[in-house]
């Protein structure tokens, strides 16, 4: 992925087309996503639940002068955009869409603004109008700490807990039985139900490892100010002995859905730990596509432009996981055929076979274009050679779909021997 010029081949009539539909007052962003959500809601309903994973990035557009509409990120001399998608994937980890997404920009200090805490509030309400379409399918709404407030939390109740939540707690909150203290010193009490053990990826110094997590549950009653309060559980996972030098890993999660059993606790814990795909995502933003390298005038082209690179994205990202969670499917769930068949030719330098290959087959030579090496001990093909891979196939079906319309025939000629 690159510039707007770059991506639409270096064609001046391309290039002028693309920016005159970035133009175009008539083309509403969110049109663009409902039209994407519209085939996402068909993958959610052939699941029986799925995970709808929240979170925000900020969009750096520093030392851009004159793009406008851009506001402070964390400081008045860093100006660029906040993004906070909704992207959803099965309980297996496929990525199966992008359904919602607030984009926001803060005013100056001391202008009026609205609480940013409102996405995850509405963030929730979209997701509990999306179960509703798909009523034979669970819907969990999935966050890190920042999602865990109190509005969240007494709006799922006011819905009837039309989706779940599963959000890992900030705030250590006080319980409605004065004797019971606060949340987090009534679930330490707890006996331990028991243990899990999972391996933990490699990340910055933190060499891949294996833990081994306690998990304590407890079922407990939030304060209100008067009456019943809104009744959650809480999921302790505590590594209790990490190694000498690395920090415990721990997690501490409240869900409105009663769990009672150790299998059920697992369950929870392996969903959160797929929240880590939405970080990936935003990778695929920013260094695949390079969302923050766009160099548009005004925030309306860019709203425009985000729009289309969030599906973008999702393909990416769709095609890694399914190649990984659905190796022998038929490449064709993904791949046109001019896609996989001149992967194939390149590849292999033979005629691609009648039958298309399987799924993992072509994911590999994909991302062979990009640089994995495949060797026996290397893990599957990440997102980055698949964005570079997917970009180079682009390439190579434009160059080949050239060659076949104008018929061309390259000359033989004699290898010369030294």
């Amino acid at each position: 992925m690159a510039s707007v010029p770059n991506v639409c081949g270096g064609g001046w009539a391309e290039t002028k087309a693309a920016y005159r539909l970035l133009d175009n007052a008539r083309l509403d962003f969110r049109e663009v996503l409902r039209a994407h959500s519209v085939p996402t809601l068909e993958r959610i309903r052939q699941q029986s639940r799925v995970l709808c994973l929240q979170d925000t990035t900020e969009l750096d557009y520093s030392g851009r002068p004159s793009m406008a509409g851009l506001g402070r990120l964390n400081y008045e001399q860093r100006q660029g955009l906040y993004l906070h998608p909704t992207l959803v994937i099965s309980e297996a980890g496929v990525a199966l869409g992008v359904t919602d997404c607030w984009h926001w920009a803060r005013l100056p200090k001391g202008e009026p603004d609205l609480a940013e805490s409102l996405r995850w509030v509405e963030g929730y309400e979209r997701v509990a109008e999306m179960a509703a379409l798909a009523p034979e399918t669970r819907l969990v709404y999935v966050a890190d700490r920042e999602g865990d407030l109190r509005a969240l939390i007494d709006r799922a109740e006011q819905l009837g807990f039309a989706a779940d939540y599963l959000i890992r707690v900030q705030h250590d909150r006080k319980l409605n039985d004065p004797l019971d203290g606060k949340l987090r010193a009534a679930v330490e009490a707890q006996p331990v139900l028991g243990t899990i053990a999972f391996d933990l990826p490699a990340g910055g110094n933190r060499p891949a490892r294996q833990v081994t997590q306690t998990i304590r549950l407890a079922r407990l009653e939030l304060k209100t100010r008067s009456g019943p309060g809104p009744q959650v559980t809480v999921i302790l996972a505590r590594e209790e002995a990490p190694p000498e030098g690395q920090e415990a890993v721990e997690w501490c999660l409240i869900t409105n859905e009663e769990i009672t059993t150790l299998e059920q606790a697992r369950a929870r814990i392996e969903w959160y730990r797929k929240r880590w795909w939405i970080e990936v995502y935003f990778r695929i933003l920013k260094s695949g596509c390079r969302i923050e390298a766009l160099q548009l005038r005004t925030r309306e082209r860019l709203e425009r432009a985000l729009v289309l690179y969030l599906i973008v994205a999702w393909r990416i990202l769709m095609l890694m996981t399914l190649g990984r969670e659905h190796p022998e499917w038929c490449c064709e769930v993904v791949f046109s055929v001019e896609e996989w068949q001149t992967a194939w030719a390149i590849h292999h330098r033979t005629p691609p076979p009648a039958t298309p290959p399987d799924l993992g087959t072509i994911v590999r030579i994909v991302a062979g274009f990009g640089g994995w090496l495949g060797r026996k001990n290397d893990p599957p093909p990440g997102p980055k050679a698949l964005w570079q891979g997917m970009t180079k196939l682009s390439a190579y079906v434009e160059a080949v779909t050239a060659i076949w319309a104008a018929e061309i025939k390259f000359p033989q000629r004699k290898r010369i021997r030294h």
